[in-house]
């Protein structure tokens, strides 16, 4: 099976989701097609070819040459697919200069014979919607937690065309399939398949014994610094903690838009001194923090799932989470950690209070049970299997 995978680039290291898939579905016997805009020196991503889009930078005159010369070479070698995409292009009244514009944007993918074409993210295939039936493939796409609850807030409508053409969804948890089925009706619920994301538990497995309470109290959040993360929320909840004399240490790894902000909130909500700013980190880096760590903390304000809280509890560590999406499933309220109401810091300084209040018999459970889960139920083993499935049935 040729499988067609489009992304906005080749995955960084920290993305493991995507790692796993490919090197799962090549090591199942599959061919794998990694489509990326731009340009990139890199041809093969863990066994996948690589294949770059059409670039449209450069100088005006050479670009316009390139274009006639990717147009010319398109329908000379694949003129049948080209005007079946232009057929089901004019069909829904597309312009001949947007219908010009997506032969280019769309040239590298209308030039490949797949069984499959899946767009990793659901903003990936606007646009792209008659490729699949063009080149005789099935149509999968992945939706993340911004592809549907920020995106068409201010692009109404804009996954119309996409619940007509796509024959499966991809979601991270139910609360995201549910989303779906509120913007694409009832019928498309049926397209979605759930396949959570994995992580390697076999590298986030504890080398220390689980242990007591620190004092001072050790927090961590791995996320990127950007609004959505909720980190404000999150340094008002310790602010509120830091009044009542709660002796505690934040440390933050990640980069993002939102940094000056965050360090600045800090400074004014008093709590600068015990808030550290640790940038991109190593997977080792983070492995060594994440079993120093009493509580990790994602109060998210929209998130699809989470790999960060994952890895926290399968090294142990108690997760407080926002009520966010997939975080309500990530976790298991009251059992590998608890999940607290989001944009309200109040109830999470509650909430940590509350599990400052735990006893250590109680702490220890806690650990276990969501080590035993995320072994379980996470591992990259059961989400290639996964992937699998949904390409084979």
């Amino acid at each position: 099976m040729r499988i067609g995978l489009v992304l906005p680039a080749i995955p960084a290291y920290s993305e493991t989701f995507f790692r796993s898939k490919i090197s799962g579905l090549i090591a199942n016997g599959h061919e794998v097609v990694l489509f990326v805009n731009g340009k990139t020196p890199e041809t093969q991503y863990c066994g996948a070819r690589v294949v770059c889009s059409f670039s449209t930078q450069g100088n005006r005159m050479l670009l316009l040459l390139r274009a006639i010369v990717t147009l010319f070479v398109l329908l000379v070698s694949h003129a049948k697919t080209v005007f079946r995409f232009i057929k089901s292009e004019r069909k829904e009244h597309a312009s001949w200069s947007k219908l010009i514009s997506r032969l280019l944007l769309n040239a590298t993918l209308l030039s490949e014979r797949l069984d499959w074409l899946h767009f990793g993210f659901g903003t990936m295939a606007l646009g792209r919607e008659n490729v699949a039936d063009a080149i005789g493939a099935k149509m999968a796409v992945s939706f993340r937690g911004f592809d549907i609850t920020i995106y068409p807030l201010k692009h109404p409508g804009c996954y119309d065309k996409v619940w007509k053409k796509v024959d499966k969804i991809h979601v991270l948890s139910d609360d995201l399939a549910d989303l779906i089925a509120k913007l694409g009706g009832e019928a498309i619920r049926g397209k979605c398949v759930k396949i959570t994301p994995a992580i390697d538990t076999a590298f986030f497995s504890r080398t220390l014994p689980l242990q007591t309470l620190q004092s001072p109290l050790q927090l961590l959040t791995i996320a990127r610094l950007h609004w959505k993360k909720g980190l404000d929320y999150t340094l008002e909840a310790l602010a509120l903690l830091h009044q009542k004399g709660v002796a505690f240490h934040y440390n933050i790894i990640g980069t993002g838009p939102e940094e000056e902000r965050l360090r600045f909130t800090a400074h004014q909500l008093g709590i600068n001194p015990f808030v550290t700013f640790a940038g991109k980190q190593s997977p080792e880096y983070i492995k060594k923090q994440l079993e120093q760590t009493d509580v990790y903390v994602q109060y998210s304000i929209q998130e699809g799932f989470g790999n960060a809280v994952l890895e926290a509890q399968a090294m142990g560590v108690y997760c407080m989470v926002s009520d966010a999406e997939g975080l309500q499933e990530n976790v298991v309220h009251g059992v590998t950690g608890s999940v607290v109401t989001k944009r309200n810091p109040e109830a999470l300084a509650n909430g940590i209070t509350l599990f400052l209040d735990l006893d250590a018999t109680e702490k220890i459970k806690s650990s276990e049970q969501a080590i035993a889960r995320v072994k379980q139920g996470y591992s990259v083993e059961k989400q290639q299997a996964s992937f699998m499935k949904f390409y084979n049935d």
